[in-house]
């Protein structure tokens, strides 16, 4: 399995708390079955991102697990707040914040309000070349009140990353319900653990997989914690997906009465 989404670099953020942390979040990681890890710091108000520091780390701990035999294939990203600031300088360096540096950018939400120019945000990235994945929406207690308030932003493109211990309610039920329904209507492309720690937030895994191949399918458990999140991981574009439900239902019945004849 492959994890976009996880605090693994130590003293960047609230994520790993040490390099000894680290290590062991690594080991926890592959007895999960996971793979590839993408090392995603928070670039936020609150914590700045340091491309250099996350370098000089990544190729530390690449050397560490080399040298310990932990076979774990690491990559770096970030865990992109949506700012004025971070947006002002994602213009200037585009592919700073991304995944590997390709064109995949992890993209978080205020915890409770969702920004009003959000389309018009997402809009903007893709001008800049980018694909937008959303983190966790299912932990946004908006979203949890009014689901459909993604359909806009899933027609324009964008790409959803659920979190693995959300599938199995260690966020509440309300996110567990919340993505429970995503799941079934195909809203979801990714599945990663956002992990911190091994103690409160590990990188718990194969559960969740378990859980998605029992509920919709092996197609689906591979498609979510394998082929997508490794497209990312190589910068290449998605497999083909399916259609999500409900998405374009509204589009559909909004068409004239015209364009409903001429397509007869």
């Amino acid at each position: 399995m492959i994890d976009i989404h996880h605090h693994l670099l130590w003293g960047l953020d609230d994520g790993s708390d040490s390099l000894e942390t680290t290590l062991a979040m690594a080991r926890f990681a592959v007895d999960q079955g996971i793979t590839h890890v993408v090392a995603t710091s928070h670039a936020s108000t609150h914590w700045s991102f340091q491309p250099d520091a996350v370098a000089a780390k990544a190729a530390e701990l690449r050397a560490l697990l080399a040298a310990e035999r932990v076979p774990l294939t690491l990559g770096t990203g970030c865990d992109f707040h949506i700012s004025y600031d971070n947006l002002t300088d994602l213009h200037i360096t585009p592919r700073k914040y991304t995944v590997n540096h390709g064109d995949y950018l992890l993209i978080e939400l205020p915890d409770y309000a969702l920004p009003i120019n959000l389309p018009e945000t997402l809009y903007e990235l893709q001008l800049l070349g980018l694909t937008p994945i959303l983190t966790h929406p299912e932990r946004n207690p908006t979203l949890q009140a009014d689901p459909n308030r993604m359909v806009e932003w899933l027609r324009s493109g964008l790409l959803v990353q659920v979190t693995s211990a959300s599938i199995m309610g260690r966020f509440g039920k309300s996110a567990q319900k919340l993505t429970q329904t995503l799941l079934k209507d195909e809203w979801v492309h990714f599945v990663a653990t956002d992990a911190h720690n091994v103690t409160s937030r590990p990188p718990v895994m194969r559960e969740a997989f378990e859980f998605v191949e029992r509920k919709h399918g092996k197609d689906a458990a591979n498609r979510l914690f394998v082929e997508n999140p490794l497209a990312v991981f190589e910068n290449r574009p998605l497999p083909q997906q399916p259609q999500p439900r409900h998405v374009f239902d509204a589009y559909e019945d909004n068409r004239s009465w015209l364009q409903k004849m001429l397509r007869r």
